[in-house]
């Protein structure tokens, strides 16, 4: 969308009140079975959204479920009282579900048994139709000429009874999202695009959940401080005690203890309690309950043999991180920057960031171990190989081939050409 095309903000009408005001939180049986019956019987998309307690619970879940479908209204579900969707997904099983940043939402809606078989992601189709901002209030304000009051989302879903304005906001953010996708729905199909965000959204229900991080410790904020193995080792002691103890009660981990904490004793290494309620996040509440234990876990990481220390960065799959590429490899280095270069004005000339014309990690592990046969068809197998989608391939195959082609000609890196260019 082009600034001429935006919505000028003395025409935004606020949207203060849910059409039909707030309805009552389903919170037993009976209650969710006639939800079930309405929302089989409408017709048309389904929207849907969930809040969840996201920096106050460990856990992901969703504590309130909000749902809109024409010739049904909206609906609210506390999942905590319903904790089975499962009969109103058999419902829905042939509806398109609409959700805005869909995989910040599929998973605490799996959990629910509640799995979209289609999907349209108003996020998504925002970022492909090249939208700046593709936050949900700017959305609805730039495309609908509505604003959305927003302030709730970060708060603590998890506490109940839920304040009313709260449920304000949240049968709000349904309210006109069905629009807001009819609306995207056409953009897509004028600017031709509507195949690659099927395509895309396709490969968002399809996607496996992601592996467990391998040593998810390293993530410590502010860890690039400690510079010693010892030291590394009171990080990872520190933040596996930590994970238990968030997981027994249900906290967010930050709230047991901040990463702060961890990288201070991890640079002080206090031996007494004294010492390390010097220290002042271990002095709040939460963490003054566990202080032998944070101790405890201090002197085994001091008593850990020299061999038994981490290494400085944990295992890795796949390329070096790019900055190092130019010492370890120059002709990969050589090669990122052309592909790159490639991609980012194929992506300005269909108006859509780089990341969603092709994953930055396909284009890093091309490029690292390029395939023998530097052809289109060469290259595009390589990607295929990497997950990209169809469209995707269609699109930068043929640029990234000659991208890399050209650098073998010109000299730049000691590869031989394609048998196209031979023969």
């Amino acid at each position: 969308m082009t600034d001429d095309e935006i919505i000028p903000a003395s025409e935004i009408v606020p949207l203060l009140e849910p059409r039909e005001g707030i309805p009552p939180v389903i919170e037993d049986a009976g209650a969710l079975a006639a939800a079930v019956r309405a929302f089989a019987k409408g017709t048309g998309p389904v929207a849907v959204d969930a809040e969840r307690a996201s920096g106050y619970r460990y856990s992901g879940r969703a504590y309130l479920v909000q749902l809109r479908r024409a010739g049904a209204g909206s609906v609210l579900v506390d999942p905590v009282a319903c904790p089975d969707l499962s009969e109103l997904d058999e419902a829905l099983v042939d509806a398109e579900i609409v959700l805005h940043a869909a995989t910040q939402d599929l998973a605490c809606l799996a959990e629910l048994g509640f799995t979209p078989r289609t999907l349209f992601d108003t996020e998504l189709a925002g970022r492909l139709l090249g939208y700046e901002r593709v936050g949900l209030g700017t959305m609805v304000e730039n495309v609908l000429g509505l604003r959305l009051e927003k302030g709730h989302s970060a708060a603590d879903w998890s506490q109940r009874p839920l304040p009313e304005d709260w449920l304000r906001y949240a049968v709000l953010d349904v309210e006109v999202l069905i629009e807001l996708r009819d609306k995207l729905y056409e953009e897509l199909s004028t600017d031709g695009k509507l195949t690659w965000a099927q395509e895309e959204f396709a490969a968002i229900l399809a996607a496996p959940p992601s592996p467990p991080r391998t040593d998810p410790w390293r993530r410590t904020s502010g860890i690039h401080r400690v510079r010693t193995l010892r030291g590394l080792a009171v990080v990872r002691e520190l933040w596996t005690l930590r994970d238990e103890l968030a997981r027994e009660s249900d906290l967010a981990p930050g709230r047991v203890l901040p990463d702060s904490a961890i990288v201070t004793a991890a640079l002080d290494q206090p031996r007494t309690t004294k010492a390390l309620t010097e220290i002042a996040p271990f002095t709040g509440r939460s963490a003054r309950r566990h202080l032998r234990e944070w101790l405890n876990a201090i002197g085994r990481a001091r008593a850990l043999a020299e061999t038994e220390l981490p290494q400085p960065s944990g295992p890795g799959e796949g390329p070096p991180p790019a900055n190092r590429w130019a010492d370890r490899d120059p002709a990969a280095a050589r090669r990122l920057a052309a592909a790159r270069a490639a991609v980012a004005a194929l992506a300005d000339a269909n108006r859509m960031p780089t990341e969603n014309l092709l994953q930055p990690e396909a284009i890093r592990r091309l490029t690292w171990e390029p395939p023998a046969d530097l052809g289109d068809e060469g290259v595009a197998a390589r990607l295929r190989e990497l997950g990209a989608r169809g469209w995707q391939i269609e699109l930068t195959a043929h640029p990234l081939s000659r991208a890399l082609i050209r650098l073998v000609v010109k000299g730049e890196i000691d590869e031989p050409p394609p048998a196209s260019l031979t023969n």
